[in-house]
Order: C-alpha cells, then structure tokens, then sequence
C-alpha cells in the first residue's frame, strides 16, 4: 500500500511539473510564428487537409482557469461559449473550480459536460491560442477543425483562450443565470422601496500591486476620486421617484472610503461574502463598475444600468443600457 501511495504521489508530482513547464512554453512561444506547430492539431490538419463544413457532431470546451478568481474562470468559460458557435460546434461544459459557484452560477445546467463525453468516446484535442480578430489566425482554426471531420473530437482550448468582446453572449448566460436553479431560494438586502446603486471598488490586490510595483495591477487602480466623481453623476442623473439607496461592495474599512459619507442611505459591504456581492450586483438599479473581472461579469448578468470605465481591455455593447466613463471619472459624451 506504500509504495502504492508512493507511486501516486510521485504521478502527481510528474503531472505538475509538466503542466508548468507546457505553462512555461506556450507563455514563451505564444507571440512566435512556429508556435501552432507545438500542438498535434497543426500536423493532424497537415495531413487531413479536409475541406467542407464543419462536423456537427465534434464539440468545443474551454476549460475555466483554476488559480485565478471567478471573474477570470467565467471569461475562460465565455470563450469557449462564443467560439463553439463561430466554429459550428456543440459546446461542452467544464465545471468552475468551486462547487458553490458552479451552482451559484447556474451555467452548467442542461449542459453537456467534457467529461461526460470523454466517457462516452469522444477524443480530446487541445487547440492552440489565437487572436479571434485576426482573419488568418481564424481560419487556422476553422481549418484544423475542419481536419476532424468525421471523427467524435472535444476540442480544447488552450488554457485562457481570449475572447474580447465577452457581451456577444449576454442573452445566452442572462437566460441560464437567472433561470438557475440557485435563484428560487436567494434573499436580496435591497429593498424594493428604494432605487439601489451598486458600486465596486477594486482593492486588496491592487494595493498590493501598488506597492509591489506591478505594471497589471497599476492599470487597474482607481482611486476614490474617481468614483466619487462617478457616483456623483448617477445620483445627479438618476430618472426615479424612489429615494437611492447606494451599496459600496469592496476591501478594507469604512476609514478608506471617507469620501462616500456625504451620500445619503449610504451602505458599506466589506465583509459580505463574493457571492452575495455578485448578487446584489447583478439585481442592482445602476451598477457602477471597476477594472475588474468580478464586477463587469455581473455587469453582463445585469438589466439595469451599467456604468462602466472605458478603458477596460473587454469590450462593452453600444446600448443606452451601458454608460462609458473616462480615466477622470466624467460621463463619455
């Protein structure tokens, strides 16, 4: 039993290395032109140049990034949502890391899953990384798929596959958040007597970013100013005959957020939970985002009014619903 439990261990070990030497190579070799000829794929299509449609019966997964935050693992899985349809594939589901978001969410529900159909016979087939708005690199793509023909193949998207305008699927995961079955037990905080404004502010990794010196998290620091400024203008603007009501969702204590006292019916939320935030977010009047993942995601799940920085590297759609903000906080004209 030992040695059993050595050699699993020993496996286990093994499989990490590999995987964050592989992690190393493609971060080293993404931006080179010999980089798709890493893959099997490549040299499949190579010598199965199939032309014709795609084969309805292959599917398309993306599997979510289990050492990053929520926000990020939905973008992996979005990704791999919206290009299941460009490529004419069926999409397979792969679970987020935690089981509580995985039902939280919903988006899995009445999906067929990787797993599942691994089970059933169908072959795996990584896929390498490519920029969805270059042509070129596109019809990469579609042809390697193409090569597949004929075959029950998964493929899989190399790990945080990007997709940039992550609003093509809103109808899709609005449709699957709210008809989850994690929304027939929920309690929102807001009350319906008044017109509730949702606003987060990024910190915790940012501060840290900050004092480290990290070009990544510098961009995406935004100081109270700003969204004073920004919450300023929504209570200014706000078309309603209910008092606001306005929830601040972040880190740290009431004492760095001193600027926001002079707003009246004003709540701190520095100690609810993600997924309460998330929530509340989501079923919010207006929603005043951040640069960041986890509240531009709710921003996606929102029918209401979203306000939101320009300057964000996904994009956001041209709808009255959706209000852009420069780096000085001010209403986009």
């Amino acid at each position: 039993m030992k040695l059993i439990a050595l050699a699993l261990r020993i496996d286990s070990i093994l499989i990490k290395i590999k995987s964050r030497l592989w992690i190393t190579i493609v971060k080293f070799s993404k931006s080179k032109n010999y980089y798709p000829k890493l893959y099997k794929c490549y040299w499949h299509l190579q010598i199965n140049n199939t032309k014709g449609q795609n084969n309805n019966l292959n599917y398309y997964a993306a599997i979510p990034n289990r050492g990053a935050g929520i926000g990020h693992q939905i973008s992996n899985w979005i990704a791999g949502y919206w290009f299941a349809k460009q490529f004419g594939l069926h999409f397979a589901h792969v679970p987020f890391s935690s089981d509580s978001w995985e039902h939280f969410l919903g988006f899995g529900e009445d999906e067929l899953t990787l797993e599942g159909l691994l089970a059933i016979g169908y072959r795996k087939v990584k896929l390498p990384l490519f920029d969805g708005n270059n042509p070129v690199a596109f019809d990469l793509q579609r042809r390697i798929i193409q090569s597949y023909r004929g075959k029950k193949v998964v493929f899989v998207a190399e790990q945080d596959q990007f997709y940039q305008d992550q609003f093509g699927v809103i109808t899709d995961i609005q449709q699957k958040f709210y008809a989850s079955k994690a929304r027939k037990n929920e309690e929102l905080q807001f009350s319906n007597d008044y017109f509730n404004i949702a606003i987060h502010i990024r910190r915790g990794d940012i501060v840290t970013g900050l004092e480290n010196e990290n070009s990544n998290l510098q961009f995406r620091w935004q100081d109270n100013t700003y969204f004073e400024k920004v919450l300023d203008q929504v209570v200014a603007n706000a078309i309603t005959s209910k008092p606001i009501a306005v929830y601040l969702f972040s880190q740290g204590n009431k004492n760095d957020f001193l600027e926001f006292e002079k707003f009246t019916n004003f709540h701190f939320c520095l100690d609810w939970t993600a997924q309460d935030s998330f929530l509340h977010m989501v079923f919010s009047d207006v929603l005043i985002t951040s640069k960041s993942s986890f509240s531009y995601k709710p921003a996606l799940l929102s029918k209401g009014i979203k306000v939101c920085p320009k300057d964000f590297w996904h994009g956001y759609p041209k709808e009255q619903d959706w209000i852009l903000v420069d780096e000085d906080g001010l209403f986009e004209k």
